[in-house]
């Protein structure tokens, strides 16, 4: 189905992180990488496919491109998918589903645009064979995406099933736990090299302290997964895919720090348990329950990531109050660490009372943050 030679691909991804996704995608051996909005294209082989797939931090999805077309009506969108020969990808007794992006005056309605991409590929089914495929939008044989942007059309074959940020070690979580992909993200973007201890002081259920802990041992992110989408493909070649496997647990390292999480809540400490335990690094992860602002740090210096809440259901003079006490719990007790805050409330952040260093924009979900730097020195800054 894919070419031996050199292939091309695209990594979608959360708005701020293409440039540590391009970094993730060098280091594998990618070529030709270019950083787009939300996405970076590359090229590579096979074993690149899959290692992708389950080395990448930072990626949501792999798609793989094989039409590429302009459109400023349904029926030019259904002609073009048409001109695809999709008895190359998928048989007739096969299932399909279709995901679509779109950010396009000419298609309002990206359903309706999943709809006639998934109506033109059974109708040249079924006027082949005189029956279709069917629609599986669980678990089918063949996932393809159509992005649109203006009248730009692109054509893919979605190679990782699932998106990439569900890691499979996940089983309990707070009302509204960080997105792994973002977590991960964040981990890379403090510059943290797993050469000191780290801290996440309100851990919640825990997404960060995993994240930060794979990175460390280098373990591949998605290692726990056993269901990829190119596994139902027909060239999928399982030798190759257990040797992927295989090499990357061979570069899995120690880890010589502590990683130290705590949280005011019971029940999301328990979540972060659970957790852990499922993502097997119980016993790299500690766990106390206090909260940040009465807790002295149990090392010296480190680097310490933290996603408070942004005050939806608290009082103006309250988050306020709680944000100050953050500011004034890492001037008093943590000389000597770097502190990065994520937060989705920007007049909040101003009274930590720190001057930030690095200010990032990311997106949690749908809520635009700001991801801040907070070095604090030892002594006079002089």
């Amino acid at each position: 189905m894919l070419p031996d030679n050199q292939i091309k691909m695209t990594a979608t991804t959360l708005y701020g992180l293409e440039e540590i996704l391009a970094k993730e995608l060098q280091n594998l051996g990618a070529s030709q990488i270019t950083q787009e909005n939300r996405a970076v294209t590359f090229h590579g082989d096979k074993r690149l496919l899959y290692r992708a797939n389950l080395e990448i931090r930072t990626a949501l999805k792999i798609l793989v491109p094989i039409h590429s077309f302009t459109a400023r009506d349904d029926d030019t969108l259904y002609a073009q998918v048409r001109e695809v020969d999709w008895r190359q990808y998928m048989g007739v007794n096969d299932t399909l589903a279709v995901d679509s992006v779109v950010h396009s005056k000419h298609f309002t309605h990206s359903k309706y645009v999943a709809l006639r991409v998934k109506d033109a590929i059974v109708d040249q089914f079924r006027e082949q064979n005189g029956k279709r495929p069917s629609v599986d939008l669980e678990n089918p044989s063949l996932r393809i995406n159509i992005y649109i942007s203006h009248d730009e059309c692109i054509l893919s074959l979605d190679s990782s099933g699932d998106s990439l940020h569900r890691r499979g070690y996940r089983i309990d979580g707070e009302m509204a736990p960080l997105n792994e992909v973002l977590a991960a993200g964040m981990v890379q973007l403090t510059g943290w090299q797993a050469d000191t201890h780290f801290i996440d002081p309100m851990c919640g259920s825990g997404t960060i302290l995993c994240e930060a802990a794979l990175f460390a041992l280098n373990i591949a992110p998605n290692i726990h997964r056993d269901d990829f989408g190119f596994m139902q493909w027909p060239d999928f070649d399982p030798n190759l895919w257990q040797e992927v496997r295989v090499k990357a647990q061979k570069n899995e390292r120690p880890f010589e720090y502590q990683i130290i999480g705590s949280d005011v809540s019971g029940k999301a400490l328990d979540s972060a348990r659970k957790n852990i335990t499922r993502a097997g690094l119980d016993e790299i992860i500690r766990l106390a329950k206090s909260a940040f602002e009465e807790r002295e740090p149990s090392v010296e210096e480190g680097i310490i990531v933290m996603n408070p809440p942004y005050g939806e259901r608290m009082e103006t003079d309250d988050i306020i109050a709680f944000y100050r006490q953050i500011g004034d719990q890492l001037k008093q007790n943590y000389p000597g660490f770097d502190a990065w805050i994520l937060s989705g409330n920007r007049d909040a952040l101003k009274h930590v009372g720190l001057r930030p260093s690095e200010n990032i924009i990311l997106y949690n979900g749908p809520i635009e943050c700001r991801f801040q730097k907070f070095p604090l020195y030892k002594g006079s800054r002089k």
